[in-house]
């Protein structure tokens, strides 16, 4: 871990997310992150325990003088999306994150940097070590599991928690306020078909689409990004309708909640097109280029002959329904919100697609912040896909988190913004899921604010953090304890 991290300021709290990026978390792998988090809270002498799903909640009391004021649940989560770049060699099960500084920046080295949720964990931990930052009764809450399912938040059952006011550390943007986000459902289509020979005189290649920006489903799919899943099957669609081309595989994307950057493809035709099949999708990859040129300027797409064919392909026929079914199947945005100034409403991210050895899968994660609208593009993707014969199945969904502008949190975070920063600032509901909805359910009297520093590029290799804003974020956030109400 260099060195140059832990000698940023504000120190207590890049020192403590230096310890915590030394730590493999990824989704539904937390057990030595969790391990370690409960070794911090026994370290300090504080009350601390799991709960039946394994959130870790750490308690420390109120400092003197501030005991009459309402409990404060500090929550952030312990798991980060693992994603890198194809040439970099990296284990996320057994390597800590390799950070750097580029300017303003911490980044890592050819993979996410776990800034989403990281800075807010590492922040929560530097208020629970401090002796010095005034603040009432703490319950720090690190869930589990956040970025692949919720299910720490899903199951955080109620009376568990005494706090009466929870901060979540969990934004992007530091002159922004969160009091609403949208709500998110997987839909996920399987099928199987059987595989056919190879026909005699078929030439193979394997089609590469690389360089995407990639980045969070959720928070940056207005940004008219490519996603490697649509413009591979744009391809396939074209090759199979114009020369017969039949697929063996394919790869493509990793995790629900990233927009997928990579797809790898191996495809036959017969060699009697070989030349004009070439020369066909070179014009359909210039076009895709051309419409992406500002969004995409690093896009790759690659057409590299096999030196032997695969044996077995997809049979004509479902492939036929296969790459209609994709090109049916919405994703992007869907709807922008009606109440709320650029605000995407409903949008589906058709984030993994696997197919060979006669087995298919696509793996969508749709969101909304209207339950109704989630629910009605949903059953649009299993339409699509149930008409070629797909099984669809629906799971992890998870409710949005109705704004309340009138909450009295609001009233303090806007009114310290304004006096530390000489400006208002922005509050806004956001198209990511953030847990508070979730667990607003079980706590429902439970008053709660979102806000976080300034981190671009979440769920992608490009994830980085500014340095300057998590001074901001520091900052506001020990005025925040010091300003919580009297009960």
């Amino acid at each position: 871990m260099s060195q140059e991290i832990r000698n940023l300021e504000p120190k207590v709290l890049w020192n403590q997310f230096a310890n915590l990026n030394a730590v493999p978390r990824p989704s539904k792998k937390e057990e030595r992150v969790i391990a370690f988090m409960k070794d911090f809270g026994n370290q300090l002498g504080l009350e601390t325990f799991e709960d039946d799903i394994r959130n870790v909640i750490i308690r420390k009391p109120a400092t003197p003088g501030m005991e009459n004021r309402k409990p404060v649940v500090l929550q952030g989560h312990l798991d980060m999306v693992h994603q890198k770049n194809a040439a970099t060699v990296f284990d996320f099960d057994t390597q800590g994150i390799d950070m750097y500084v580029d300017g303003d920046w911490v980044r890592a080295r050819g993979t996410t940097l776990g800034a989403d949720n990281g800075l807010g964990v590492a922040a929560i931990m530097a208020i629970l070590e401090s002796k010095d930052i005034p603040h009432p009764a703490i319950e720090a809450l690190f869930t589990i599991d956040e970025e692949t399912g919720m299910t720490g938040a899903l199951n955080l059952k109620g009376g568990i928690l005494q706090g009466q006011i929870l901060l979540n550390l969990d934004t992007e943007e530091d002159d922004e306020i969160d009091i609403g986000c949208a709500g998110g459902i997987d839909v996920t289509a399987t099928a199987e078909y059987d595989e056919e020979p190879t026909p005699e005189g078929s030439v193979g290649y394997t089609i590469t689409v690389k360089g995407l920006n990639g980045g969070h489903s959720g928070m940056d799919i207005h940004k008219g990004l490519g996603n490697a899943n649509k413009i591979m099957n744009r391809l396939l669609f074209d090759g199979f309708d114009n020369f017969g081309l039949q697929i063996a595989s394919i790869q493509g994307g990793s995790l629900r909640n990233a927009i997928p950057r990579e797809s790898v493809a191996q495809v036959i035709i017969a060699e009697v097109y070989d030349e004009a099949f070439v020369f066909d999708m070179q014009q359909i990859v210039n076009d895709i280029k051309s419409e992406l040129q500002s969004t995409e300027p690093n896009l790759v797409i690659d057409f590299e002959k096999m030196k032997s064919v695969p044996a077995k392909v997809m049979p004509s026929i479902a492939q036929f329904y296969f790459v209609r079914a994709m090109y049916t199947a919405h994703n992007g945005v869907y709807r922008m919100s009606a109440d709320f100034d650029n605000l995407v409403e409903t949008s589906n991210n058709i984030a993994k697609v696997v197919l060979g050895n006669g087995q298919l899968s696509v793996q969508c994660l749709t969101r909304s912040s209207v339950e109704s609208a989630k629910m009605d593009l949903a059953n649009a993707l299993r339409s699509a896909f149930e008409l070629m014969g797909c099984e669809v199945e629906f799971s992890g969904s998870y409710p949005g988190w109705t704004p309340n502008a009138k909450s009295e949190i609001l009233d303090v975070l806007t009114s310290i913004y304004e006096k530390q920063n000489n400006e208002k600032a922005k509050v806004v509901a956001c198209h990511a899921g953030l847990e508070c909805g979730i667990l607003g359910a079980n706590y429902p009297e439970m008053d709660m604010i979102s806000f976080g520093p300034t981190i671009h590029g979440a769920h992608s290799p490009d994830e980085r953090a500014s340095i300057a804003s998590a001074q901001k974020f520091w900052k506001f956030l020990v005025e925040i304890l010091a300003s919580i109400p009297v009960k």
